[in-house]
């Protein structure tokens, strides 16, 4: 029997507790078609939003939600012809009904641009109590059964060490809920524990230590080159103290290019399936998705929305 891949897994997870999850691009044939997909396989209940699905001006809880967005940004909306204005559009009223608790979570991006996807997650969401800085993440299955989580790959363009931290900490939470294993934490750099200096470096060791402060119990180690987060034999020599052992599951690049740079050559040159990206430290879940996203791309990313939401069985 051939063993179930974590991709199967993320289905076959997600399927034990069927979130509802908004899909505010009905008109994109692939997020349709990835719709059909997840109702017929029981993955989770989708609901279309927009012209041939759930038509935001025809729903009797547009009122509220043109009130909701008011209330949160009175300085963005103009009046109350304004407001309705605002929440006949897919996107925020999808948003919007995450956050008043009408859905478990939202999936967008197939059509509208990223900046667009995040300004409305930003405005009718917000971040998780607490939570300093919304970030992404790529979950990287790689062809020797691994999954390593990949941070940030798609927001802060640079952050600072109370930003990595942030971004360390959410992509903790949702590690736990998405893969069900134990956070393994390296802060990744061209330098590992020292044998190169700098204000970079500092940066990571700072981001290190307030890290240590946000998620007490968590291994975590930094700086570490990538070869010492992820390769026992390399780690044995280059951080023979390091307690990850070079068996980090979750990677922290120290800003969005790294980031964005290595999901991509982990995906084209290695071979690794790259399953996201999704927004992570947000009140409650919402994603998006490449405009090139292909139907198996949107199901896999409903289904993590769906496992971040926290949905009892």
């Amino acid at each position: 029997v051939r063993p179930m891949s974590f991709r199967d897994e993320l289905l076959a997870r997600a399927a034990r507790r069927p979130a509802r999850i908004l899909f505010p691009e009905a008109g994109d044939p692939r997020v349709a078609a990835a719709a059909k997909r997840l109702e017929s396989g029981k993955v989770l209940q989708p609901v279309l939003v927009g012209p041939g699905g759930l038509e935001p001006a025809r729903d009797p809880r547009l009122t509220r939600v043109a009130n909701y967005l008011r209330e949160r940004r009175p300085d963005r909306v103009e009046d109350a012809i304004h407001a309705i204005d605002l929440a006949s559009d897919p996107l925020r009223f999808s948003a919007a009904l995450v956050a008043l608790g009408e859905a478990d979570g939202c999936v967008a991006g197939a059509v509208y641009p990223t900046a667009d996807v995040l300004r409305a997650a930003l405005w009718a969401i917000g971040p998780a109590p607490g939570v300093k800085t919304v970030s992404s993440a790529f979950y990287m299955a790689l062809t020797d059964g691994r999954v390593l989580t990949f941070t940030d790959c798609a927001v802060v363009p640079e952050p600072d060490p109370e930003q990595l931290a942030w971004i360390a900490t959410a992509a903790v939470a949702d590690r736990v809920r998405i893969v069900g294993d134990t956070p393994r934490v390296a802060f990744l750099s061209y330098s590992t524990r020292g044998s190169a200096g700098g204000p970079r470096i500092d940066r990571t060791r700072q981001a290190l230590a307030r890290f240590r402060e946000l998620a007490r119990g968590v291994e975590a180690d930094g700086e570490l080159q990538l070869d010492a987060a992820i390769v026992p034999e390399v780690a044995a020599r280059k951080a023979p103290d390091s307690p990850l052992k070079g068996e980090a599951n979750i990677l922290v690049f120290p800003d969005l290019d790294s980031g964005n740079i290595g999901y991509k050559l982990a995906h084209r040159l290695g071979g690794a399936a790259a399953l996201g990206p999704i927004l992570q430290g947000l009140a409650r879940p919402m994603s998006d998705l490449s405009r090139g996203a292909s139907v198996e791309d949107i199901v896999e990313v409903a289904a993590m929305v769906a496992l971040q939401s926290g949905r009892k069985p």
